[in-house]
């Protein structure tokens, strides 16, 4: 079966700690999407400190805020794991999918094809393949999106990326090239792509949400928490 970063980070222990967050937000009347309020929450900071030994406070200690953050939400909106097709990803990196009658849920993981998607995380390092984003849309059109790179079969770790803001509407990239184009050597020829900046990983975020509307219009009343929700061509 494969993993997820929610099974690999929390394992066992979400649930019952997850349930005491939310309770604690909701005594101190703190909002749940309000990044600042979350991480002060006094449930937040133990589990936090549980979570993140000594030695790794310091530059990481936002991305593990992060990814608790997006996954607690993703659990309180009932743990929709999406997993669509290669050839529904494909189609949507070649263009934007149509809208569907269903709203997306309010924090969704959609878990992409292994090795489909590759991004340099910092200059001069390997390339890592992209697991997935957890992705929450906002009300008004823009979105966060925390994309989980280097979840490897037998990987100990992985590395997050976070972007939030509107997804780009010029065509194509500032250098000219396609979105999406792979920029791995050999890269085109294999079928590969390729995101290159914050406002690429919000493109491939967004066009994720009529296949999350999809999923839950196709799945709603019967879909289980954590569950993959597969999703073929559109």
């Amino acid at each position: 079966m494969r993993r997820t970063p929610y099974d690999l980070a929390f394992g066992s222990d979400a649930e019952p700690r997850f349930g005491q967050i939310r309770e604690s937000l909701a005594r101190t009347g703190r909002d749940a999407g309000d990044a600042d309020a979350f991480v002060l929450d006094p449930e937040v900071v133990t589990y936090l400190r549980e979570l993140v030994p000594e030695e790794g406070i310091g530059e990481g200690v936002a991305e593990h805020v992060a990814l608790l953050h997006h996954a607690f939400l993703y659990w309180l909106a009932g743990g929709w794991l999406i997993r669509p097709s290669a050839d529904r990803v494909r189609a949507l990196l070649a263009g934007a999918a149509a809208a569907t009658g269903a709203a997306p849920p309010a924090c969704y993981y959609v878990q992409l094809p292994e090795r489909l998607v590759w991004a340099e995380l910092a200059e001069g390092e390997p390339h890592q393949p992209l697991d997935g984003i957890f992705v929450r849309p906002w009300p008004a059109g823009g979105l966060f999106a925390l994309a989980v790179f280097g979840l490897h079969p037998g990987a100990d770790g992985f590395s997050v990326v976070a972007a939030d803001g509107y997804p780009p509407e010029a065509p194509l990239r500032e250098d000219g090239g396609a979105w999406f184009a792979s920029i791995l050597d050999g890269g085109v020829q294999a079928g590969l792509h390729s995101i290159t900046s914050a406002e690429e990983l919000l493109l491939l975020a967004a066009r994720t949400l009529p296949v999350a509307g999809g999923a839950v219009a196709c799945a709603a009343g019967v879909q289980r928490p954590h569950t993959p929700v597969e999703v073929g061509a559109a």
